[in-house]
């Protein structure tokens, strides 16, 4: 996630409301009015897969058994970049065990460590019967499913879905209280998001590749070109404690001198300061009367 202090609610929770008595007609109109593009045959997991992925609101959640996928997520967001983001780890195989033992068998007989769209229709035939054979399981129940390859993205972004029932149950609340030790929450600190940034760049983890097509082609060049007003400054340590490397949005400029304000690791402005090149080919932040490393990037305000 972009902004770590973000929560596991589902894109149908956030529609607000009685969210939870409308996902059937939902499901019921994106089938209706969708069997031309994706085939009226399908079962319903499909679909609900299907629809996922093109944005219904759904209460399944999007993961990736990639870690280089997920930081890429966590880091392509330039209007969260001054935020910490978070990457949300969980042990899947762990998890399952706590599913009734006719679903733990399923997998077990196909050899599986998560369900597939055919698997679950074996098992319930909608969500409402699905809900009603886990409604048993104190706090709720959640499991892991592939979707269908249904295009290069999937395939490429290495990903996979979560699903609970009831609807209105939330993952991070479950993981919270029925297994904790089940979770990890990984933060990626603002200061060094540019950083990860750059890196999963240069491994070719960019939007062309995660959204393959003209789509992934034009985010990934609206990214590299966006006016971002961003620079990375790393201070001499006695200057700048405990971390010596800040964040700063640029402000302003005159006169060759920037006006930036630095930003803490909440992404909250810790302070305000002016720094400059100088002739030396090195920069100066001017308030503090040192020499600093910066890092500008590509549309910011020293370009202009």
């Amino acid at each position: 996630m972009s902004n770590a202090k973000w929560d596991l609610r589902t894109s149908l929770m956030r529609l607000g409301g009685p969210y939870h008595q409308i996902e059937s007609s939902l499901l019921r109109n994106f089938r209706k009015y969708g069997h031309r593009n994706s085939g009226s045959g399908e079962s319903f997991w499909h679909w609900l897969a299907v629809a996922q992925h093109h944005g219904l609101p759904t209460r399944l959640l999007d993961w990736t058994y990639s870690p280089h996928v997920a930081a890429h997520f966590a880091t392509e967001d330039m209007e969260e970049l001054a935020h910490d983001g978070a990457i949300w780890r969980v042990d899947i195989m762990r998890v399952h065990q706590r599913l009734p033992k006719e679903l733990r068998q399923m997998l077990e007989e196909e050899n599986a460590v998560v369900f597939t769209t055919n698997m679950l229709d074996s098992y319930a035939t909608s969500l409402a019967e699905f809900d009603r054979r886990l409604s048993s399981l104190e706090g709720g129940a959640v499991l892991f499913l592939e979707p269908p390859s249904l295009d290069d993205r999937i395939v490429n972004q290495a990903a996979f879905l979560s699903i609970m029932s009831p609807a209105t149950a939330r993952l991070d609340h479950w993981l919270e209280r029925i297994a904790p030790d089940l979770c990890r929450k990984i933060v990626i600190p603002a200061s060094v998001k540019l950083e990860v940034r750059d890196k999963l760049d240069m491994m070719n983890l960019t939007e062309r590749m995660i959204y393959p097509g003209l789509d992934g082609l034009s985010k990934w060049l609206k990214r590299y070109y966006s006016p971002l007003n961003l620079m990375e400054i790393r201070y001499p340590e006695d200057v700048m404690a405990p971390n010596s490397k800040r964040l700063a949005l640029i402000a302003g400029a005159e006169s060759g001198v920037l006006t930036v304000a630095l930003l803490a690791e909440n992404g909250e402005v810790e302070c305000s300061s002016r720094v400059e090149s100088r002739a030396d080919g090195c920069w100066y932040d001017i308030e503090r009367n040192c020499r600093i490393e910066v890092r500008l990037r590509a549309g910011s305000a020293a370009d202009k």
